[in-house]
């Protein structure tokens, strides 16, 4: 039996919480609290939304940072 509210499952994190979330995913610095939260949730879906939009940014930061670094260096 679990000590949560059965409404408490079904809130939908807010766009903020998700940001937190993957950020701090990605950085390996999740807190207890916000990771109780995110597992509570009704759907993972926000997260894997959120997990793909930040990997894809990555990259294409990635890529524009190495692409002006080659520029600059004549290459």
């Amino acid at each position: 039996m679990t000590d949560q509210d059965p409404h408490q499952q079904q809130r939908k994190p807010t766009l903020w919480q998700v940001v937190q979330s993957v950020l701090a995913g990605a950085l390996g610095v999740q807190s207890n609290a916000a990771r109780k939260r995110d597992f509570s949730t009704s759907s993972p879906m926000p997260y894997i939304v959120g997990g793909i939009v930040f990997t894809v940014l990555l990259i294409v930061i990635l890529v524009v940072v190495v692409n002006v670094v080659l520029r600059s260096a004549g290459g």
